[in-house]
This record gives structure tokens, C-alpha cells and sequence, in this order.
């Protein structure tokens, strides 16, 4: 399933101004201890704690909703956008690829990092396989077309074999309903090059030749999301 993408406590407004802060379980028994001048039965405490545990799992799922990425029978929004392909750039677009087939569009947080290199190495070493299914593939980042220009080309991760796209606003991202975060100033890559960009959460689509999604993979690590990835269009 995909991740949750909350990282913070969800506060609960029934409770004090100076207990909102708080997690939530620190916040209830604050509030139970707080009780001095009427003290509860052990019911009284157990009906509380069940209104504020279930006001707090709504509050989670509303967050969550808001936030949840496309799943299968949802239409694949289209784009187009600069990409590269062993170093040499070139204009992507789904609407054409998906004439030659499904397409497995991958996003991930930033070429360079640890487990992106090992989505991308793992995508390159299997592509072969992706395209005996009928597929292609395409990685979508945040990174600049420079940046996506040296990791394509990279013999130890795209090794010429997986296309990656530059979505250097994260509109594309957004589109899927992905979360974006901002980048951390001063954040190195692996190569201790400055990443300089924000980063989408590592998240797949498999988007059919009709444009629907069949599959969203989400949540797990690097390598088996590639798995799940490649076992989806060799159900297709």
C-alpha cells in the first residue's frame, strides 16, 4: 500500500491550547490528568479516550485523502517534457509513447541518491525484460536536464538503457497527486554535487495503452517496487 505521507501528529482540536502541541497520546492523558476537581470512573476515562482516538484516526484520513496518490481505473494525466536517454536529451511525451505500448512511469526523489541509484540500476538491468512485456519505461524527478543528462549516461545506474525526465516544478508529479517536498539547502548527492531541487515521493504508475492506470506501487523499497513494477505488465 502506498506510504502515508504525514509528518507531523494530526492535532486534536478538543483539546487545551497548550496540549495541541503534543503527540496525540501524550496529549490525551494530559488532558485526563487534568481531571483533579472531577474524577472519572475507569468508564467515564475509557469513553473519552474512544472519542479522542476516533476524532484523531478521521483526522488522519482526511490528511491522507488529500494527499493520496492516483490508483488503478484513474485516467493517467499526460505530459510532455524534456528527458534523456544515455546522455542525450530529447522530448518526452506519454500520449506517443503509449502508441508503441503500456508505460511504466516511475518518480523518484533525486538522481544521485542512494535509493534511486539502486531503482535506476535495477530498472536498467531488467529492461530488457520490461521490453519483452510490451513496455517502456520512464523516470520522472525533479532534477534538472543536466543533472538527468549525467545519471542516464552513468554506466553504474540509467547505463544508457532507462530514459529519465526532468519535472523540475513537480507540476508533473502534483498531476499524479504525488507530494512534493522542498529540497534541504546545502543537500548533497552521492557524488557530493549540491541537488538544489525538491523531491516527489518514490512512487509508480503503470499506465495502459488506453491511458488508464492499472497499477500504483508506493511505499516499499527501491528494488521491490522495480519487482512489482515489471510483474504488472507481464500481467498486462
Amino acid at each position: 500500500m502506498l506510504s502515508k505521507q504525514i509528518e507531523k501528529p494530526c492535532e486534536i482540536s478538543s483539546l487545551s491550547p497548550g496540549a495541541k502541541n503534543l503527540h496525540p497520546a501524550k496529549a490525551v492523558a494530559r488532558m485526563l490528568s487534568s481531571q483533579n476537581s472531577k474524577p472519572l470512573d475507569s468508564m467515564h476515562k475509557g469513553q473519552i479516550m474512544k472519542k479522542l482516538l476516533l476524532g484523531f484516526l478521521g483526522s488522519i484520513a482526511i490528511v491522507l485523502t488529500a494527499f493520496a496518490a492516483l490508483v488503478a481505473g484513474d485516467t493517467a494525466p499526460t505530459f510532455e517534457a524534456r528527458a534523456s536517454l544515455d546522455g542525450e536529451p530529447f522530448d518526452f511525451s506519454l500520449r506517443d509513447a503509449l502508441e508503441d505500448g503500456p508505460v511504466v512511469v516511475y518518480f523518484y526523489p533525486s538522481a544521485y541518491t542512494r535509493g534511486c541509484n539502486i531503482q535506476a540500476h535495477e530498472f536498467a538491468v531488467n529492461m530488457d525484460k520490461f521490453i519483452a512485456a510490451g513496455a517502456s519505461v520512464i523516470g520522472v524527478s525533479l532534477d534538472s536536464i543536466e543533472r538527468l543528462n549525467d545519471f542516464s549516461a552513468d554506466p553504474d545506474y540509467c547505463a544508457g538503457k532507462l530514459a529519465v525526465a526532468s519535472d523540475p516544478d513537480g507540476e508533473i508529479a502534483k498531476s499524479y497527486n504525488i507530494a512534493v517536498r522542498d529540497g534541504r539547502e546545502g543537500a548533497t548527492d552521492s557524488r557530493g554535487v549540491e541537488i538544489g531541487h525538491g523531491f516527489a515521493e518514490r512512487t509508480t504508475f503503470i499506465v495502459t495503452q488506453d491511458g488508464e492506470i492499472a497499477a500504483t506501487i508506493g511505499g516499499i523499497s527501491p528494488m521491490e517496487n522495480v519487482r512489482r513494477s515489471l510483474d504488472a505488465v507481464q500481467r498486462q
